[in-house]
């Protein structure tokens, strides 16, 4: 199990930057700030894939900026 800080990240319940550490457990993403001991979880499954989609060359055009 290793925990990864979250460079950026604002502690949601203490408000302090930079304290926030992700990590996963048996399949369950635990968000977790190490100031105030703020704990959130988020379960990982398969449903929650997020489908790729088919983007042909046709649907991009580009777009001109300077005459």
């Amino acid at each position: 199990m290793k925990k990864r800080f979250i460079a950026g990240a604002i502690c949601p319940s203490c408000g302090e930057m930079d304290r926030l550490v992700m990590y996963e457990d048996q399949g369950v993403i635990l968000i977790e700030c190490v100031a105030c001991a703020f704990r959130d979880s988020n379960r990982r499954d398969s449903q929650d894939k997020v489908e790729e989609r088919d983007v042909k060359n046709d649907d991009v055009s580009p777009i001109k900026i300077l005459s």
